[in-house]
């Protein structure tokens, strides 16, 4: 099993180098698997999107908390640390032109030294997503020519670059350096809870990151993952599971159950708060806890 720690956003502190660059020391110290970075471009003080995992609509983050951009937070947090991975949970993938994403990624894969795991998803907030130029209601059928168009931008592809024409993006004779570290790319993991998700992780996707779901509805939709990925001539074998609890109450048995359903690696939220040590100290105990390093 690996276990990876989320960055937590809710305490205000992850744009804070000291504090955070600490943190993560202590992640990779502890022996989890990896850090896991937060997105939002902006946050709007007033919107109407549902927020689809509270019951109230709205998002448990406060309007003006810091939320430092994932792929820049993950760099410097590259530089502070030697083998712990870096990871996004999720990155919006609509606020990104691909083109850009493709180079930003392979950039921060290589001198992390393959350290790099993007969790993506399509975003819930109409309002963040329309900012950043991307049309709403668009966003899946863009999203997978946005996928397409990463994975020919790392590939290998000669002296004549690569060529691209769809309903969103195109261009001619493409040549992107440097490649991710990995022959077949940065591992693209999907976040969300709907069908779509999951047939998105089975035809593009390393893995599957299912939000607010578990028992027949996650079996049916790690059933679907793998289906799609048969149809897509993918080996479903090689397609992950991460599932998400908490930091202070996982144990051994939990992680078991996580396991009897199918999770490779389990996503753990910190309790919030500005105070490093108590925020070690947790860390300290569910390692000891989980027996890691």
């Amino acid at each position: 099993m690996k276990y990876a720690i989320i960055a937590p956003a809710a305490a205000g502190t992850s744009a804070d180098p000291a504090w955070i660059s600490g943190f993560a020391k202590h992640v990779e110290a502890c022996g989890f698997e990896s850090l896991v970075a937060i997105e939002h471009a902006v946050v709007m003080s007033q919107y109407s999107s549902v927020y689809p995992y509270a019951s109230s609509g709205k998002m448990e983050l406060p309007d003006d908390c810091d939320i430092p951009d994932p792929l820049e937070l993950l760099a410097f947090l590259a530089g502070q640390t030697t083998t712990l991975g870096l990871a996004t949970g999720v990155l919006v993938l609509p606020n990104h032109h691909p083109v850009v994403l493709a180079k930003r990624l392979a950039t921060l894969d290589r001198l992390s030294n393959g350290r790099l795991r993007v969790g993506i998803g399509m975003g819930w907030m109409k309002e963040e997503i329309e900012a950043c130029g991307a049309p709403f209601e668009a966003r899946g059928r863009r999203a997978d020519e946005q996928l397409e168009v990463l994975a020919k931008l790392w590939a290998e592809t000669g002296e004549t670059g690569v060529d691209h024409k769809g309903e969103f993006f195109s261009f001619q004779s493409a040549m992107c350096y440097p490649k991710p570290v990995r022959a077949g790319g940065v591992p693209i993991h999907v976040g969300g809870h709907t069908k779509a998700a999951a047939r998105r992780a089975g035809r593009y996707g390393a893995g599957l990151q299912p939000l607010g779901v578990a028992g027949d509805q996650l079996a049916a939709l790690v059933a679907l993952m793998h289906e799609e990925a048969t149809r897509a001539d993918r080996d479903p074998a090689e397609l992950e599971l991460s599932l998400g609890h908490m930091v202070a109450r996982i144990d051994p048995d939990r992680a078991g159950r996580l396991a009897e359903q199918g999770a490779d690696r389990i996503l753990l939220a910190p309790t919030p708060t500005a105070d490093l040590d108590q925020a070690m100290d947790e860390l300290s105990a569910c390692a000891q806890r989980l027996g890691l390093s």
